[in-house]
């Protein structure tokens, strides 16, 4: 099996080769996501960007492509599928310890959430991101 080197050894280049995952298609948990801005304009007039998520060091996949805006916990900070639960959103929130570093070789930004394993809503317009609660099996 092929070794495959770090992510802070990757280019540009490489990240944006990855593929592209359908927009509505769950990839799981992923531990880091790297952000990539794009050459699209968004009718917002703000770049495009687009996310590689990142599982135990490695590549997955491409992850969007079109949105202008990344929404930490959801729009609003409303939690993964915040749309169907208006109504039993509590009043308080536990924080999420989030990060992001920029890495050596590319330049690009990577956003982690300390502790926390991470998942994408669908792609579209604008992009969502959940920060999850690791568990034991996520661990191994």
């Amino acid at each position: 099996m092929e070794e495959i080197k770090p992510i802070e050894e990757w280019t540009v280049e490489e990240f944006e080769n990855l593929p592209m995952r359908e927009w509505n298609k769950d990839i799981g948990e992923f531990d880091s996501l790297i952000i990539l801005p794009t050459k699209e304009i968004h009718e917002s007039d703000f770049r495009c960007m687009d996310f590689v998520a990142v599982r135990k060091g490695i590549p997955i996949c491409r992850l969007s492509g079109c949105s202008d805006v990344i929404h930490l916990d959801g729009i609003g900070g409303l939690g993964y599928c915040w749309f169907n639960k208006h109504e039993k959103i509590k009043k308080t929130k536990i924080i999420s310890a989030w990060n992001i570093d920029c890495l050596k070789e590319s330049g690009l930004l990577r956003l982690f959430c300390f502790g926390k394993s991470l998942q994408a809503g669908l792609s579209i317009s604008s992009f969502e991101i959940f920060s999850v609660e690791e568990n034991e099996e996520s661990k191994q």
